[in-house]
């Protein structure tokens, strides 16, 4: 059985999506010769994965402790609105605060996962002040010691 995205999206496709997901800053002549298209049809490809939302936007990722941010924190939150008005506000105020990297709302014992980076603990602290404010219940933290994986690229064209 067929996936969804290989009945939408060709090989060529797929390999240009997962060649920009592994370096967004390469060029169009550069992308064309990976995939063994002329520059002008790999520009339209681009375009076109782009327009139907399969590029979503192209970004640098940083490097967060040579910018300071030593303090990767996963925390779960929960709550006792029931109110769908009231929980959308409280995801609203989620997304704005600069901390949170991450938002997800979970099934279980936990309402919301948060993946949030701080420099130190002070600024940690000021954090789960602003949480507490938000009309938040329970709030269980825990510290990343030592990243073992990360990664932004989606396991496409792979079996």
């Amino acid at each position: 059985m067929e996936s969804y995205v290989s009945k939408v999206l060709d090989e060529i496709d797929l390999k240009i999506l997962d060649i920009l997901q592994k370096e967004a800053g390469l060029n169009n002549s550069e992308i064309a010769k990976q995939v063994n298209l002329s520059p002008p049809a790999t520009h339209a490809r681009i375009k076109r994965l782009e327009v139907e939302g399969y590029i979503e936007k192209r970004v640098s990722i940083l490097n967060q402790e040579k910018l300071g941010f030593d303090l990767l924190t996963f925390i779960f939150i929960s709550t006792n609105i029931h109110q769908a008005e009231m929980l959308e506000r409280l995801e609203r105020e989620l997304e704005l605060l600069p901390e949170v990297m991450e938002v997800h709302l979970l099934t279980g014992e936990h309402d919301y996962f948060l993946k949030v980076l701080c420099k130190d603990r002070k600024q940690l602290e000021q954090f789960i002040r602003k949480l507490n404010k938000l009309g938040i219940t329970r709030i269980q933290t825990s510290l990343s010691l030592r990243e073992i994986k990360y990664s932004t690229v989606l396991p496409i064209g792979r079996e």
